[in-house]
């Protein structure tokens, strides 16, 4: 063997691969990577069959960003980094998803007669000549780092003139059904303009991250809505004519009644997105001008999570896990809907101890399902109610119960009474912050005293969103978001990081969410005061001064360590404290 092949790990049967034949050398001599590094991903590469690329970044020896700028400088081609440059619509015009993806290439710019293509491989000439006839255009090749390309297809490639075609293809092919709901069943074909229609608002809705979709009509339109990190976004509007097909197209997957309209009606669906399974809960009603139709997406890829990556702080999270191994009593998580609290719930019973306590949980609807938990789906048609459920769960023997939300009298009292008789018992309720729980459990009919020997403690939350972290700059404050942050911390901020915009964010400055908490946990001084009748704004105050982080002052903290801004707290806080 040769000196550059022993440098590089390749054999004669690896030569022919796209990958540089002295990457390895060039790494060694950048120091990137030791030699005993590249010696250690030649053994594994004899013996995996991986390339060393592939290895060298599994093992964590190098990361991705200095792999793409050495392959730069080794194939000589500009490194386009795509957290910091925006993709121009004109230039996505020229270049369709499919191919994208085939390739692993995105369009960048126009530049005079050239088309600037981000690739995962710009060696690659058959992928360069087949964009170039594609496009109608030369190509200038440049490289991208491959996990940074495919974010972007999935973020800007939204499937928008897709869709415009093939609702064209519908309206031609005569399969529009004005008001009346279509006849087709479960047999219809594949191929056709409605079922390719729907699957692409599906996808796109899972890669672009969104939480919901909202099929709604209105008088001369079908409107249709992303939820993106908690955030309603209009994303295309449709012709009435076409409403029809998506809602029967819609209630045939979710196994739903295509005939009846009248009656509200749920259902659930099961697509795959990218080879990941994701469930989708429907649900549909009867409006002013015709059924509207609420797609809750439940990818279990991105929503089930640790506590330790909720957003508690250090001594919040310490506070919170030193609750959950309390023995027995009553856990509350409130806030209004879209909180978070069932992704906190969630949290918290993976980490409890599943292998030597019985779990059971009595939700609607259950969300994501576990391994070693015993999960109850409330179903009123067969009378299992939250109440009844809960009733049924005593005979089971369980240790820990996770009661999905008390909304009445029955839920909060066999609730309470469960968690006074050796149960420790989980649950949500709709309060806005953590004090105003008790004259909530007081409407519902619990006594002070009950309350106030049960409750081991609540955690009120809201969910904000983060700043992208690709397009994180820092810019001066406006002056209301800076009195209001003065107000909560008592010290001045002139100077905020906030989102700029970018492919990864879709131009909002905000990617993902992350929690803010107040964690009142009980003691004896609040047990009193509670007992007495006290107001909720004393019960609050007392509970500032047993080391109770007030939830806007939790956010604003998250503002200061460059994790969201003043407007977002501001949106999701001051208006209800």
């Amino acid at each position: 063997m040769d000196t550059d092949k022993e440098i590089t790990g390749e054999t004669e049967e690896q030569s022919s691969e796209q990958e540089p034949k002295d990457i390895g050398k060039l790494l060694v001599e950048s120091n990137l990577i030791t030699r005993r590094q590249l010696e250690y991903a030649q053994s594994l590469q004899l013996s995996q069959g991986n390339t060393l690329t592939e290895i060298l970044l599994d093992q964590k020896f190098i990361s991705p960003e200095e792999l793409t700028a050495i392959l730069s400088v080794q194939m000589n081609v500009p490194f386009i980094d795509l957290k910091r440059h925006v993709l121009q619509p004109q230039s996505l015009k020229l270049l369709n998803e499919m191919m994208a993806r085939k390739y692993t290439a995105v369009p960048l710019d126009i530049v005079g007669d050239s088309l600037v293509v981000v690739m995962a491989d710009p060696g690659d000439t058959n992928a360069i000549n087949d964009i170039a006839a594609h496009a109608g255009m030369q190509i200038q090749p440049s490289i991208g780092i491959p996990s940074d390309i495919l974010e972007a297809i999935d973020l800007n490639y939204q499937a928008k003139s897709e869709i415009e075609d093939e609702v064209n293809n519908l309206v031609k092919s005569g399969e529009v059904t004005g008001m009346t709901p279509p006849s087709f069943s479960k047999e219809y074909t594949g191929d056709a303009p409605i079922i390719r229609t729907v699957d692409l608002f599906l996808s796109q809705a899972v890669r672009g991250r969104a939480s919901d979709i909202h099929f709604e009509p209105q008088n001369d339109r079908l409107r249709v809505r992303y939820r993106i990190d908690g955030v309603l976004q209009e994303f295309m509007s449709l012709p009435m004519s076409v409403h029809p097909n998506i809602i029967s197209r819609l209630k045939i997957m979710a196994g739903m009644n295509i005939a009846e309209r009248r009656i509200p009606q749920d259902g659930q669906i099961t697509i795959t997105v990218d080879d990941r399974n994701v469930d989708i809960r429907a649900a549909s009603i009867d409006s002013a001008y015709g059924e509207m139709m609420v797609l809750r997406i439940l990818d279990k890829s991105r929503s089930m999570m640790e506590l330790a990556n909720l957003g508690f702080r250090a001594q919040d999270l310490e506070k919170y896990r030193r609750m959950l191994s309390t023995p027995y009593g009553l856990i509350l998580v409130s806030g209004p809907t879209g909180s978070g609290k069932t992704t906190t719930l969630y949290a918290s019973i993976s980490e409890l101890d599943r292998e030597h306590r019985n779990i059971v949980t009595i939700e609607e609807p259950i969300e994501y399902y576990f391994e070693n938990i015993n999960q109850i789906q409330v179903n009123p048609k067969a009378g299992i109610t939250f109440a009844s459920g809960l009733r049924a769960m005593m005979r089971l023997d369980p240790d820990i119960i996770l009661v999905g939300e008390m909304r009445d009298n029955d839920t909060a009292n066999i609730g309470i009474q469960a968690s006074l008789t050796g149960h420790l018992v989980l649950s949500s309720i709709h309060v806005n912050d953590a004090a105003g729980t008790f004259s909530r459990l007081e409407n519902l009919g619990i006594e002070s005293f009950y309350t106030s020997s049960a409750l081991i403690g609540v955690v009120a939350q809201r969910m904000v969103r983060r700043i992208c972290p690709h397009c994180r700059t820092i810019g001066n404050l406006p002056p209301v978001e800076g009195e209001t942050y003065e107000k909560v911390l008592g010290e001045k901020l002139e100077e905020y990081y906030y989102g700029s915009g970018c492919n990864f964010c879709g131009n909002t400055g905000y990617l993902g969410r992350i929690g803010i908490f107040e964690i009142l946990e009980m003691n004896e001084r609040l047990r009193e005061i509670i007992i007495s009748g006290t107001s909720t704004s004393e019960i609050r105050k007392l509970a500032i001064e047993e080391e109770m982080t007030p939830m806007i002052k939790d956010g604003m903290l998250k503002v200061k360590e460059g994790i969201t801004t003043p407007i977002e707290i501001m949106r999701n806080i001051v208006s209800t404290q």
